[in-house]
């Protein structure tokens, strides 16, 4: 059983920066793909990042891709998401998630496991 608890979230301006942080405890997550997605009320959740078990292989949504970095510290169990140049359309609540995959996974159901998420809000 892994336990993930997203952290970091909060308001800031377009154009401004933020990283948000997943922590995990029960097993290391060396073994696991780790993904971000994010949603809002009243729409799927949508993809935004993943990352391979090493952090060698990175997979972005277009809408993300030049703008967020996903990577992660297996020595300290922790995955990030550094967003950069944020627009009004990013804000949601960021949710990071595990699944234990030969390869990236961008479909929210082949993810075994979920944190609680933490809202992010981009003000124009």
């Amino acid at each position: 059983q892994v336990q993930l608890v997203e952290s970091g979230g909060g308001l800031v301006q377009a154009g401004g920066s933020l990283r948000v942080t997943c922590a995990a405890s029960g097993r290391t997550l060396s073994t696991y793909v780790m993904g971000w997605f994010r949603q809002v009320p009243g729409k799927d959740r949508e993809f935004v990042a993943a990352i391979t078990q090493s952090g060698a292989g990175t997979n972005y949504a277009d809408s993300v891709k030049g703008r967020f970095t996903i990577s992660r510290d297996n020595a300290k169990n922790t995955v990030y998401l550094q967003m950069n140049s944020l627009k009004p359309e990013d804000t949601a609540i960021y949710y990071c998630a595990a699944v234990r995959n030969k390869y990236i996974a961008t479909r929210s159901y082949l993810y075994d496991y979920w944190g609680q998420g933490t809202q992010v809000t981009v003000s124009s």
